[in-house]
C-alpha cells in the first residue's frame, strides 16, 4: 500500500518506517528541508534503539523516502498519516494548529489531484482532543468536493521500545465512519496481529478518548506511588516492601507502580492537562486528573526539599546528576525531572555537571549553564553530592570505590531508588532515596535532619 506521514517527529517516523519494514512504499513529509536532508542521507533527528537500522534498510530498498513536496507527497497515497505535534496551549489545551494546517494542506492538495487519484483515507494519528478529527473531515470537506475517507488511529508507543510496541502491539485502536476505512486499517495492521492481539474497529470519537484514557491511567498510577512512597517517608515505612505486598494483587498489578521523580516527557504531562482541558470545556472538573498532575509536579519539589534539608545552603556547591532523559533509552528531554532539579540547583547558586548517555545535545540547547560531563565518573569528581535522575542500565552497578573517591563526600540522592539501603550502608555512603529511609544520614549540628 502507498502511504504518506505528514511529519517526521517521533510517531511520524516509528510508524513509517515500521510500514516500511512490512512491505509498504512510504512516503515522509515534512517542511525542515534540514531534516529532511537529513533522513535522506539515513541520519534519524532523533535517538530510538533500532530506528537508524531499520531507516537505512528501508532507504536502500527504496520502500521509504523523505520530500518537502506536498503534492507529490499526496499523490500516490492511499492513507495519509497526520503525524504532527499537539503541544499544550498556556491552559493546558493541545494546541490544533498545526493539525488543522496539515487538514487545510490534503484539501488543497484533493482538489488539484481530483478523484482520478483514488480514494485516500485521511488518518489523523495525532493525540488530538476528542471531536478533532471530525473538525478535520469538516475543513478538508470546506475546501473540496473530492471524497475521502476519514479515521483516527492513536498510537501507543513507549520511547525507548517504540520499534517493539508498533512490530507487536498489545492492541490498535481503529476509529472509522464506515465499512470502507475499517477494511483498510485492517489490512494495513493484520502483519502486526498475527500472534492474535486485538484490532480494535471502534467510532471515531472513542478511538480519540481511548488514547487519551490510557494515558492518564498511567500517570495515575505513577502519582499514586509517588504519593504512597512519600506517605512511606514519614511513617518509617519501606515503599519497597509496600509495593511487593501491594502488587502481589492481581487486581492492581505491577505496571507503572515505581516510586521515583515523577513522569515526564511529550506525553503524559502533554495528555493529562489536555484531559482537564477537555472536562473543562465541557463544564466537567476533572478533579482526579488534576490531582494526578499536581502531585507529579510536586514529587520535583519534594525531593529538592530532601536535598537542600541534608546538605543546607548549596550555593557555591557543586551537584553531579546522573541521567537527563525523563527515562532510559531516550533522548528526550521534555519536562524532564532532572531539568527541573537542575534549574532549582542552579537558582540556588550551585554548580551544577551531567551526564546522560544520549541526550548531552539536548541538554546543552536546553540549558547551556550545566556543565557536561564526558563519562559518568569525571561527571562526579570532586561534587558534593551526586542526584540520580534517570535508570539507565551503566548508573545501576557502578564502581562503588570509585565513585567513592572521585566525590567529595560520599553523598548520595537517588531519585529512581537503583540501589540496596543495606549494600549503600555498608559501603559507608549516605544514602536518600525516595519511599525508604535514608541511609547513614547527614548529622548537622550533632542532630538528623527531618524526615522529608
Amino acid at each position: 500500500m502507498h502511504l504518506t506521514m505528514v511529519g517526521t517527529g517521533y510517531v511520524g517516523l516509528v510508524t513509517g518506517a515500521c510500514f516500511a519494514e512490512t512491505g509498504n512504499h512510504v512516503v515522509c513529509l515534512d517542511v525542515d528541508t534540514k531534516k529532511i536532508d537529513m533522513l535522506r542521507r539515513g541520519e534519524s533527528p532523533i535517538y530510538e534503539p533500532g530506528l537508524s537500522e531499520m531507516l537505512a534498510r528501508n532507504i536502500q530498498s527504496k520502500r521509504i523516502e523523505f520530500t518537502t513536496d506536498k503534492l507529490e507527497a499526496y499523490r500516490k497515497a492511499q492513507a495519509i498519516f497526520i503525524c504532527v505535534g499537539t503541544p499544550s496551549d498556556e491552559d493546558g489545551s493541545a494546541d490544533l494548529q498545526y493539525v488543522l494546517r496539515v487538514a487545510g494542506d490534503i484539501a488543497d492538495a484533493l482538489e488539484k489531484l481530483g478523484p482520478g487519484a483514488g480514494l485516500k483515507m485521511i488518518v489523523v494519528k495525532s493525540t488530538v482532543p476528542v471531536g478533532t478529527s471530525h473538525k478535520v473531515r469538516d475543513a478538508i470537506r470546506a475546501r473540496t468536493k473530492v471524497p475521502f475517507l476519514i479515521a483516527d488511529n492513536p498510537e501507543f508507543l513507549k520511547e525507548g521500545d517504540a520499534i517493539n510496541d508498533f512490530m507487536k502491539p498489545d492492541r490498535v485502536v481503529c476509529g472509522v465512519e464506515d465499512d470502507r476505512a475499517a477494511e483498510l486499517m485492517r489490512e494495513l495492521y493484520e502483519p502486526f496481529v498475527r500472534q492474535g492481539n486485538p484490532i480494535f474497529i471502534m467510532d471515531v470519537r472513542s478511538a480519540e478518548m481511548v488514547k487519551y484514557a490510557s494515558n492518564a491511567m498511567l500517570a495515575c498510577k505513577i502519582s499514586f506511588i509517588n504519593e504512597i512512597a512519600n506517605l512511606c517517608e514519614r511513617y518509617g515505612a519501606n515503599i519497597t516492601s509496600v509495593r511487593e505486598g501491594m502488587c502481589a494483587d492481581k487486581r492492581i498489578g505491577n505496571q507503572f507502580l515505581y516510586p521515583g521523580l515523577g513522569y515526564g516527557g511529550s506525553c503524559f504531562p502533554k495528555d493529562t492537562l489536555a484531559v482537564v482541558a477537555m472536562g473543562r470545556e465541557m463544564g466537567f472538573d476533572c478533579k482526579l486528573n488534576r490531582s494526578v498532575h499536581e502531585v507529579n509536579q510536586e514529587q520535583r519539589a519534594h525531593f529538592w526539599k530532601k536535598i537542600t534539608s541534608t546538605m543546607g545552603d548549596v550555593r557555591g556547591k557543586t551537584l553531579a546528576f546522573w541521567g537527563v532523559a525523563f527515562k532510559p533509552r531516550t533522548d528526550d528531554i521534555r519536562e524532564a525531572p532532572a531539568l527541573a532539579l537542575m534549574q532549582r540547583a542552579l537558582d540556588a547558586g550551585a554548580r551544577v555537571r551531567a551526564f546522560d548517555p544520549v541526550a548531552l545535545e539536548n541538554l546543552e540547547h536546553a540549558m547551556p549553564k550545566v556543565v557536561r560531563a564526558e563519562d559518568m565518573y569525571s561527571c562526579v569528581d570532586g561534587a558534593d553530592a551526586l542526584v540520580i535522575c534517570t535508570e539507565w542500565n551503566e548508573f545501576r552497578s557502578p564502581d562503588f570505590d570509585v565513585l567513592a573517591a572521585r566525590l567529595r563526600s560520599k553523598l548520595v540522592f537517588d531519585g529512581r531508588n537503583l540501589y540496596r539501603r543495606q549494600a549503600m550502608e555498608e559501603r559507608g555512603f549516605s544514602y536518600y532515596s525516595v519511599g525508604r529511609e535514608p541511609v547513614n544520614p547527614v548529622r548537622e549540628s550533632g542532630r538528623t535532619p527531618a524526615r522529608v
